[in-house]
């Protein structure tokens, strides 16, 4: 990976769809008042689905920002495809990593490469969490998100509404 401004993305596995607007709007900010032409992001869960849906987007007025896929698996010995991304790193070369401990080293080697985070870590102890912990640590500019109380139910004053479709 080029040397540059990069910005790291994650959150939990059941992110709400509600939280679509708030990552495509952190990632413009970051775009057009951070510099950030390079976003990485994982591939398992919502979360990571709709980050990298909004840097898709992000890109329609900002074509040089690349989208990387952060693989915590060897490619050989676990094929993901990498369609929709302008490219996939694997931040363990020839390493070998025990399955059970390679999501959370790869997203530790992601904030150590990375100059920013946006993060939706609603719960405590989660990996999420502890990877912002880790990465305010690490001296990161570090964003976080929230769901819209509209749709969080257990809120005082939520709806329960559905998100809105389509995102």
């Amino acid at each position: 990976m080029e040397l540059r401004s990069k910005c790291f993305l994650i959150g939990c596995r059941d992110t709400p769809e509600a939280l679509y607007p708030a990552i495509l709007e952190a990632v413009k900010e970051h775009i057009a008042e951070r510099g950030v032409r390079e976003f990485l992001v994982g591939h398992y869960g919502a979360f990571d689905r709709l980050a990298a849906a909004a840097v898709r987007e992000a890109k329609r007025t900002c074509p040089e920002a690349r989208l990387t896929l952060l693989l915590p698996y060897h490619p050989g010995a676990r094929p993901v495809s990498a369609e929709g991304f302008d490219e996939s790193w694997y931040p363990f070369g020839d390493a070998h990593v025990p399955a059970r401990a390679a999501i959370v080293r790869a997203n530790r080697l992601a904030v150590r490469a990375s100059d920013f985070l946006i993060a939706y870590a609603p719960y405590p102890g989660g990996g999420a969490h502890e990877i912002v912990g880790y990465a305010r640590h690490s001296g990161l500019c570090v964003t976080e998100l929230f769901v819209p109380a509209e749709f969080r139910p257990d809120l005082c004053g939520g709806t329960g509404q559905t998100p809105p479709d389509g995102v």
